[in-house]
């Protein structure tokens, strides 16, 4: 399907940071007032599980998106509970004293952020042009980490200096609600696959998906959620290693924060438009090589904290790269149809990768110190592109011609 009209990317940088926010204002600003608060790091980290869960689970209602309201309802909705209910979270009086109705209402608020990520999915996956898919990819990707240092950063800094605690949340939850005006330039996309009874709607969204595995491209792209492609999951781990190059608390903060999301922003956009200059699963598997052998210039340098600072700005560069080519690969494989459905259900798989490189790479640490740790975070990607090349090559006569995409 081609885009009716053409609109320009960064408005998908705008549709993703509600997501973003949502989620560091949870492990941020909330986790630091809470535990200054007198709240135990354990009760934290629940609250913190707390707002994961609907992420991790959120295909599972994705195809509601796909088959109900208009996706422009949905991003709106959903915007509008989400900011309600942050503002809600942010007038509770003593909440370390009420932490179950702060739960609630970040188990609320994040819900309300998964069906605003499906929406914007969707809305993404038809207005981009073929050719800049890996654009949108991009912008996306930098709006989830734009938001997320919005929703960690700003609002850490916010409840600093503001004596009300209320307005934390009202400026947050005020910006989720007002990036519904991204929605002005968008065209609502036609849903060919509904009809008009709701089960035979369900069933196209079903036939679409499965489409996916029926296509090379979809069937490659399957693949190469699977793979620890660009998993980037020493980003996981640099506080936890970074005293083998005796790197201070500050520059911890400063690397695993601000200075390294906005690095990774600035790498998502420039990857995404070298996406749109080569094959899309090739710049997955290039970028994931230039992240592997970043690892080994880390290897091969001194261990000082100046080091550090270099390798990991580089990685969360590189990384960048990684983030803008896994949403231009998805986007590619999915095509229009049912996307919300078919777009989370290769981010979810995506995230198998990150949770396996990333217990590898502590294990390696374990066993072998910062030189496995660092061997590890390099040879494994680069035998997933291995992998990957040889799965790619042993299938190409099983997929002679792709089947079509639900426009």
């Amino acid at each position: 399907m081609t885009p009716e009209r053409a609109v320009h990317p960064v408005l998908f940088l705008i549709l993703f940071l509600p997501m973003g926010i949502t989620n560091g204002y949870v492990v941020v600003t909330l986790g630091y007032l809470l535990t200054h608060a007198g709240v135990e790091v354990a009760a934290v980290a629940g609250l913190v599980s707390v707002s994961l869960l609907p992420q991790a689970w959120k295909v599972l209602w994705a195809p509601l998106v796909d088959t109900t309201l208009s996706n422009k309802n949905w991003f709106l909705y959903s915007s509008v509970v989400i900011g309600v209910l942050m503002i809600a979270t942010s007038v509770i009086p003593q909440p370390a004293a009420h932490l179950m109705l702060v739960g609630v209402l970040v188990f609320g608020f994040s819900l309300a952020s998964t069906f605003n990520m499906m929406a914007a999915d969707s809305l993404m996956a038809h207005a981009t042009k073929p050719e800049e898919k890996g654009r949108a990819g991009g912008w996306s990707q930098a709006g989830n980490l734009g938001g997320s240092g919005l929703g960690g950063g700003a609002g850490l800094w916010l409840a600093q200096h503001v004596q009300s605690a209320w307005v934390v949340g009202a400026v947050l939850g005020l910006a989720c609600i007002l990036s519904a005006a991204a929605l002005l330039p968008l065209r609502e996309p036609k849903a060919g696959h509904r009809v008009s009874s709701y089960f035979a709607t369900l069933k196209n969204v079903g036939i679409d998906v499965w489409s996916i595995l029926r296509s090379r491209m979809g069937f490659l792209a399957f693949v190469a959620m699977c793979l620890p492609i660009g998993a980037g999951a020493a980003q996981n781990l640099w506080a936890a290693v970074a005293g083998d190059w005796y790197a201070s608390a500050d520059t911890v903060a400063l690397i695993n924060g601000a200075l390294g999301g906005v690095i990774s922003m600035v790498g998502c956009v420039i990857g995404g438009y070298f996406c749109d200059k080569m094959d899309r699963k090739t710049a997955f598997n290039l970028f994931s090589i230039m992240l592997a052998v970043s690892a080994l210039g880390m290897l091969a340098a001194v261990r000082t904290e100046a080091m550090f600072i270099v390798f990991t700005c580089l990685y969360a560069f590189i990384l960048g790269f990684c983030f803008a080519a896994f949403g231009a690969v998805v986007l590619e494989a999915i095509g229009a149809g049912a996307a919300a459905t078919k777009y989370n259900l290769l981010a979810g798989i995506a995230n198998a990768p990150i949770i396996y490189l990333t217990m590898i790479d502590g294990w390696a640490h374990k066993h072998w110190g910062t030189e496995g740790f660092l061997l590890a975070e390099a040879l494994v990607p680069i035998a997933g592109t291995g992998i990957f090349i040889l799965i790619a090559l042993a299938t190409r006569p099983l997929f002679r011609r792709d089947a079509p995409t639900t426009a």
